[in-house]
């Protein structure tokens, strides 16, 4: 089947994506419907879609970090069936950006997500008319055995192997080596330059690159020839650190588009959790360092929330729409898609985006960075 196919941190627990757990602030158990059920029109129009390079995206894209990952979010095999609901779900209303990586995937699942998106794209409801119908976005990591351009192209084929397609929407590089093997990162550079000449990608992106490296893998990509299309980073209403602010400046000026990973701070922004209702696994560490203090920006998030009869996550998710950037929220249940789906098809105001980012200011911790973040 030939399909153009286009997600972001390597997948280490604490790095990339914040959560929190201490706070007693919890939102109703029973939230006002996904806007999805209540509009009467699309959630957005086509016009209303995003360009990343020469691809038109949703505004919303999702994350798989989740399919295949057991240590960090509890994967079962038995989950396989409604993460095909969740896929139906999106592409029905739209979404046709996935994110995933070849790191994706814990022990012998290791690229689980790209299999189970392959598999969910064959089997897929409905036709696929136009390689833009589905856009898989993966990521390659930068492993220490990865040495040469070659080898970064082979990755690549590999990905496309799992997910049993032609070619891949855009093809990222997971992490910049350059603060621990600064040698290996020309050639994982001279490998998506070879990936897109040979047709294998429809473009090129980064992951966790700082604006310095960010400024430095556009000239030399530019000076071969190859756009640089995106840079995904995690960025949320707990990561708007100064870096990230500027981050997004580079990328305006560049002509780059900025996925947003994480816009959830691993679920810190969701309401869901408080200190007596931590999430299971390692991600409960992290949430007992962060939750405590984020009563203002969570007691900011809920009053938005009521206000416009939005739910928290779709609030968050909303923000990093207003702020321009793509964000892909990770999804597993299709209780995830609906909610998720609610943060399109309408804006927060001026004054409510410079209340949210008050609040967040406010936060005495920040969503801890991800530890292949270059500056």
């Amino acid at each position: 089947m030939a399909l153009s196919a286009a997600k972001a941190a390597p997948a280490t627990p604490f790095s990339s994506q914040p959560h929190g757990g201490g706070v007693l602030l919890r939102r109703p158990p029973s939230p006002p419907p996904p806007a999805a059920a209540l509009r009467l029109g699309p959630l957005f129009w086509p016009w209303q879609k995003v360009k990343v390079g020469p691809l038109s995206v949703s505004p919303m894209g999702f994350g798989t970090w989740a399919w295949g990952n057991q240590l960090l979010w509890g994967y079962q095999e038995s989950m396989d069936s409604e993460l095909q609901e969740c896929f139906n779900l999106a592409l029905k209303n739209g979404i046709n950006l996935f994110d995933t990586a070849d790191s994706y995937g814990t022990g012998k699942l290791n690229g689980q997500s790209e299999r189970l998106l392959g598999k969910f794209i064959r089997e897929c409801q409905g036709p696929i008319k136009s390689p833009d119908d589905v856009i898989i976005a993966t990521k390659f990591a930068a492993y220490p055995w990865r040495l040469t351009s070659g080898q970064f192209v082979n990755a690549c084929k590999s990905s496309l192997e799992r997910l049993q397609i032609d070619r891949l929407g855009i093809g990222q590089l997971h992490w910049s080596t350059a603060n621990y093997a600064p040698l290996q990162e020309r050639a994982l550079w001279d490998g998506l330059v070879e990936m897109y000449d040979k047709g294998l990608v429809r473009a090129v992106g980064v992951s966790n690159y700082g604006p310095k490296q960010l400024l430095k893998i556009h000239s030399y990509l530019a000076s071969r020839g190859v756009p640089l299309s995106s840079a995904q980073v995690q960025f949320s209403l707990l990561s708007m650190g100064d870096e990230q602010m500027e981050l997004k400046t580079v990328c305006d000026s560049l002509g780059v588009r900025l996925i947003a990973y994480s816009p959830l701070g691993l679920g810190m922004l969701t309401g869901k959790y408080d200190a007596s209702n931590l999430p299971n696994g390692p991600r409960s560490v992290l949430f007992r360092q962060i939750l405590p203090g984020l009563e203002s920006l969570l007691s900011c998030l809920s009053g938005i929330a009521d206000r416009k009869g939005k739910t928290m996550s779709q609030v968050a998710i909303n923000w990093c729409i207003c702020k321009g950037a793509i964000p892909i929220p990770g999804v597993k249940t299709v209780r995830h898609v609906e909610d998720n789906l609610g943060a399109l098809g309408w804006r927060l105001s001026p004054d409510e985006i410079s209340e949210l980012e008050a609040a967040a200011m406010e936060c005495p911790k920040k969503m801890v960075q991800n530890i292949f973040q270059t500056a």
